[in-house]
């Protein structure tokens, strides 16, 4: 079993745990469940950044990134540096997250949220609105067609845009479908962490012009940036090259700076 399956497998736990202890009705009731979301899309359209900044503690490829700061803190300094969005990491065993990291963004920012999770139930994505995302991620390595298609069309019925996240062509081409804002390339692979940029660059031509193409993970240099605008990427999600510093928000200030300056 390599980690991704276990996490998916952990994860299945987790839901039906939950279910028994906070309803959908009470899920339903919140008062963030009724509000209106932002569009990360539209912003990332329009944007010549198009940086998605993440909080992110740990991994389990690189265990302890950085637990020394508030998610306020972390979240408000991404606001602060002009980044697009910010993705919030809410898996707690393998990356250190919670919702309440969720909630506590939403209450800091008021730039589109991301709520980065692995989603293979639809309490996840009533979860994801109550608690103030405005945005969920899909990973095409853990879904079905059918199921990336009723979870994407479920999201959106709520007002949430999608962010369908795929790794190879064999998930591209089973993922294409309308109720999809955005595709992302994830530059690791979720099997063996190996990370390469080429993966963004070779699926860009594949990915119809109608979403907007989002390049993940591996980012750390504005080159890169630069060189994936070519490909026709307008998102880029980075967290690991701000978290590990002892400044995140500021490190994202001097990225934003430099790329805006080439």
């Amino acid at each position: 079993m390599n980690i991704l399956d276990k996490i998916i497998a952990d994860k299945q736990r987790e839901i039906e745990l939950k279910k028994k202890v906070v309803s959908i009705n009470q899920l339903e009731a919140t008062d963030l469940f009724n509000s209106r979301t932002k569009s990360l899309s539209k912003i990332l359209a329009n944007s010549n950044i198009g940086i998605i900044a993440e909080h992110k503690r740990r991994s389990p490829s690189k265990s302890v990134i950085n637990f020394n700061h508030t998610v306020e803190d972390v979240t408000l300094g991404y606001q602060n540096a002009g980044v697009c969005g910010i993705s919030v990491l809410t898996d707690g065993k393998y990356f250190g997250g919670s919702l309440d990291d969720l909630i506590l963004t939403k209450a800091t920012v008021n730039i589109p949220v991301l709520r980065k999770e692995f989603i293979i139930d639809e309490y996840q994505i009533l979860e994801a609105k109550a608690y103030g995302a405005d945005v969920i991620l899909l990973i095409a390595a853990v879904l079905t067609q059918n199921e990336i298609q009723h979870l994407s069309q479920f999201a959106q019925s709520l007002g949430l845009e999608v962010l369908l996240e795929v790794h190879n062509r064999e998930e591209l081409e089973k993922a294409i479908m309308p109720s999809l804002n955005m595709i992302g390339v994830n530059n690791r692979n979720l099997k063996t962490f190996e990370v390469s940029l080429d993966y963004s660059k070779e699926l860009s031509v594949h990915i119809p012009d109608e979403f907007v193409k989002v390049s993940e993970s591996g980012i750390s240099s504005v080159e890169a940036v630069k060189e994936l605008q070519q490909f026709g990427y307008q998102g880029f999600l980075m967290g690991e090259h701000f978290m590990k510093t002892d400044n995140p928000g500021n490190e994202a200030k001097l990225f934003i700076q430099k790329l805006m300056s080439l």
